[in-house]
């Protein structure tokens, strides 16, 4: 189910019913109160003036729960969204467990349900660690790096990327880390970016031809190279399937307390 779209409802149902109480239900009821008053010499008791003046439980929930789930959406699809990690798939950069959040303007201001982007502000560039809807199925989100830009010539062979013909630079850091005893773990140079990739030397990987990425589309792998499925197997990551840019983790959690320790910036 697609939360975005749940809580645009959300939003319209309870503005909906909080207006509606404004211009209609709410006068209503202080006419029915004044005419009641009218018609009692003694005055009405409290009682009977709050029932007159009560409003619907529904009208009730609205006015309370209107404003929140404004700002909810308001922050959620304008400004910063979170998400947790489900998959090794970036890893060594993210891990399962970690809580990321999600910067929803660095690439223009996008409509909620619709992701129509209506103030452009930049594109992705080459190394970001970008959100995107999965191209085969946009209710799920799905998290890699931007690797390839419109125009680039993209090829995978051998465990090496070729970016318009150049190899892209990567230095060995390690064999074998700690908890990833069948990896190698790579420093890698995509731009002025540099991050870690894991490479298993155990396992052939995928191997991909060169392509290129059409114009308004990225091409997008993971940092987990030998275990990451992205662009290699189903193709590009259209512009109206981005939804932010990744820049934190602010929190751990792997099913026992959640943990603080690992919050950092993401490269």
């Amino acid at each position: 189910m697609d939360f975005s779209l749940l809580l645009v409802l959300a939003v319209a149902l309870s503005g909906v019913v909080y207006l509606l109480d404004v211009l209609v239900l709410k006068p209503k009821r202080r006419q029915r109160f004044a005419t009641a008053e009218a018609n009692t010499k003694e005055g009405l008791d409290p009682a009977t003036s709050e029932k007159l003046l009560k409003e619907p439980w529904p009208v009730d929930y609205a006015r309370s729960f209107f404003p929140v789930l404004l700002v909810v959406l308001l922050v959620r699809s304008f400004v910063i969204e979170p998400f947790q990690i489900p998959s090794g798939s970036m890893r060594p950069t993210l891990e399962v467990g970690d809580f990321i959040l999600v910067n929803k303007f660095a690439y223009g201001l996008r409509l909620p349900v619709v992701n129509t982007r209506f103030i452009e502000v930049d594109d992705p560039e080459r190394g970001d660690v970008m959100v995107f809807r999965f191209p085969g199925e946009p209710s799920v989100n799905f998290i890699k790096r931007v690797v390839g830009m419109p125009g680039d010539r993209i090829r995978y062979e051998g465990k090496q990327l070729f970016i318009n013909g150049e190899a892209v630079a990567k230095e060995l850091i390690e064999e074998g880390p700690e908890g990833s005893p069948q990896q190698l773990l790579l420093a890698e140079r995509l731009g002025d970016a540099e991050h870690f990739i894991y490479n298993n030397p155990r396992d052939p990987g995928p191997q991909m031809r060169e392509v290129e990425v059409p114009e308004g589309h990225y091409f997008m792998m993971g940092d987990n190279r030998d275990h990451s499925n992205d662009s290699r197997y189903w193709g590009f990551v259209p512009e109206e399937n981005i939804v932010g840019r990744a820049f934190g983790v602010w929190m751990h959690w792997d099913g026992g307390l959640p943990s603080f320790t690992s919050v950092r910036r993401i490269e």
